[in-house]
């Protein structure tokens, strides 16, 4: 029997942005991304800083049309109302860590992204991609983690799918959530609506998250534990909307930290942010475990902290508000918007000295999520 022939027409559409280089693959296929500059994936690209947000302004949102890079989620037009949707994968390792593991990092992950948004979270799908020889009890452990933290966070988890993979080629276990939810927020919430003069507000301290992960990891012991501060916040933002707090923008500290976020913001928002270091809360374990081990704890992965920019005259409601929730019982205003220097954080410490904060390059803690 002839083999069959099958032909391929790739058609192309003209889009109204502006395109990076593109190197030619073969006929009618482009690429964006100058693959001679850098030819492989490294693990920088998914770190949270420079290349990975290079890698999804040149590739990702070039390819698929999308503001790929603007928040924690997408939020999509229905009959009534608005939906929030978003979806994420956890590759953490170790699978079980100090004060979480990766079932409910996967969980509360994508909860807090939907938050982020300005939206109720609803419904989860869980897809596990599993290596075979992974024993059936850490398997069952993590479920039991997953369901234990929806139950919390008020979800359910709706649906979900299981593959396998050779022994080898897994590291254990992969989960990607995916949530949807209905969003409450009366206006968007978005970099885009920080205005000069908002009060930037932070939910507690900063740092544990990534320092737990090394601690194990490393095999170190500090004199005092660090146990991740992994969290749901959908319970304190869901108050803060419902308590009239007209909520600018909101964003989780996750790879990259506190830097690297709201680096991201300022430069979407083109306005500067004028931060204090001494309203900025880092433990003592997690500072000295960082200055051992030459990491900045502003740059460190957290899992249950958010930052908010709300009007002036409402911060302190709003901080009054995040107290009241054992998430945000620490929170603080640690800086303020400014219209000079666009696209700029600067950092001013108790000796009075200013630093510029950019975006982390670079891989500092590689699978904290």
């Amino acid at each position: 029997m002839p083999a069959r022939r099958i032909t391929v027409t790739v058609i192309h559409k003209e889009r109204t942005v502006d395109k990076p280089p593109h190197r030619k693959l073969a006929d009618g296929l482009q690429c964006p991304v100058p693959l001679n500059d850098i030819p492989q994936i490294l693990l920088s690209h998914g770190g949270g800083g420079r290349l990975m947000h290079q890698l999804i302004d040149t590739l990702f949102a070039a390819a698929f049309g999308t503001q790929a890079t603007q928040h924690d989620g997408a939020v999509l037009p229905v009959n009534e109302g608005e939906l929030a949707f978003t979806t994420d994968s956890y590759v953490v390792h170790p699978l079980f860590f100090p004060g979480g593991d990766i079932g409910r990092l996967a969980v509360w992950g994508t909860v807090n992204d939907l938050a982020m948004c300005g939206a109720v979270p609803q419904s989860l799908s869980a897809g596990f991609i599993l290596e075979e020889g992974l024993s059936m009890e850490t398997l069952w452990q993590v479920v039991q983690s997953m369901q234990q933290a929806a139950e919390i966070a008020g979800v359910r988890i709706a649906t979900g799918d299981t593959k396998v993979v050779e022994r080898g080629k897994g590291d254990g276990m992969f989960i990607n959530t995916a949530g949807v939810g209905r969003v409450i927020a009366p206006q968007p919430v978005s970099p885009r609506r920080v205005r000069p003069g908002d009060a930037i507000l932070l939910n507690g301290d900063v740092g544990r998250h990534g320092m737990a992960l090394v601690q194990v990891r490393e095999g170190l012991r500090f004199e005092s534990a660090i146990e991740s501060d992994c969290a749901p916040l959908n319970g304190m933002v869901r108050e803060l909307i419902e308590g009239g707090i007209d909520l600018h923008c909101l964003r989780d500290l996750t790879r990259g930290g506190l830097a690297t976020a709201l680096v991201e913001i300022a430069k979407t928002s083109s306005l500067s942010f004028a931060l204090e270091e001494t309203k900025i809360g880092v433990t003592d374990a997690v500072r000295g475990a960082c200055e051992l081990l030459g990491f900045d704890p502003l740059y460190v992965a957290n899992e249950g902290r958010c930052v908010a920019f709300v009007p002036e005259k409402q911060a302190e409601s709003a901080l009054q508000i995040m107290r009241r929730h054992e998430t945000g019982r620490n929170a603080a205003c640690i800086g303020t918007v400014e219209m000079e220097a666009r696209g700029r954080v600067t950092l001013h410490n108790a000796f009075g000295t200013t630093r510029l904060l950019d975006m982390l390059s670079g891989d500092q803690l590689p699978r904290i999520c």
